[in-house]
């Protein structure tokens, strides 16, 4: 609902957007395209956990 408001749309029509995005995101070719940029930004992530001498916080 709140995000409805932001983008002055119904809630319907909010979860038909979501409906669509989830059924894209698990189409087995787009599915691929995003396991190797989920690897990434992963591995950033855990990167970004360490401080500046390397050890975890």
């Amino acid at each position: 609902e709140e995000v409805g408001k932001i983008f002055k749309v119904t809630r319907e029509r909010v979860r038909q957007i979501e409906a669509k995005a989830i059924r894209k995101l698990q189409h087995p070719v787009r599915s691929r395209k995003l396991e190797g940029f989920l690897d990434n930004v992963t591995a950033s992530a855990l990167l970004g956990l360490e401080d500046d001498d390397g050890e975890d916080m």
